[in-house]
């Protein structure tokens, strides 16, 4: 399984299962594209600042980031994407990785929880992380 987070050139942060779209083989190999399996668009937020009233500091308590599918309405999981729309493509953090395999791999597309035995689990099931420790 292959998670990357990927910026599209629309501006929208992208996570998803991803595979190459080629075509060719050997040396004329060339990727056209990928398959985004259950895409879901990565929004982040910045939190207001906290201020700790004993301490007189100001902290602030990092990003919170939401999962959204992306697209939808599509009956389609596996979602193609043409190469020339993919701005980069990153290894996302591990608390990021671990949300989409927690909150979106593990789910069915009707909703329900999946059972497996090496499926990662986050301690509480939420719609916002922070990703700074």
């Amino acid at each position: 399984m292959t998670i990357k987070l990927m910026l599209l050139k629309s501006g929208e942060d992208i996570i998803a299962e991803t595979t190459e779209m080629s075509i060719g083989e050997g040396e004329e190999r060339r990727v056209v594209g990928y398959y985004l399996n259950k895409p879901c668009v990565v929004k982040m937020r910045y939190p207001e600042m906290l201020t700790e009233q004993s301490e007189g500091n100001n902290k602030k308590a990092g990003y919170e980031v939401s999962l959204f599918p992306w697209l939808p309405l599509a009956v389609e999981e596996t979602i193609p994407v043409v190469a020339d729309w993919v701005v980069t493509m990153v290894e996302p953090v591990i608390k990021l990785k671990q949300m989409y395999i927690t909150d979106v791999m593990n789910y069915d597309k009707d909703g329900t929880k999946r059972t497996q035995t090496d499926q990662v689990t986050s301690p509480d099931e939420q719609q916002g992380v922070n990703l700074t420790d």
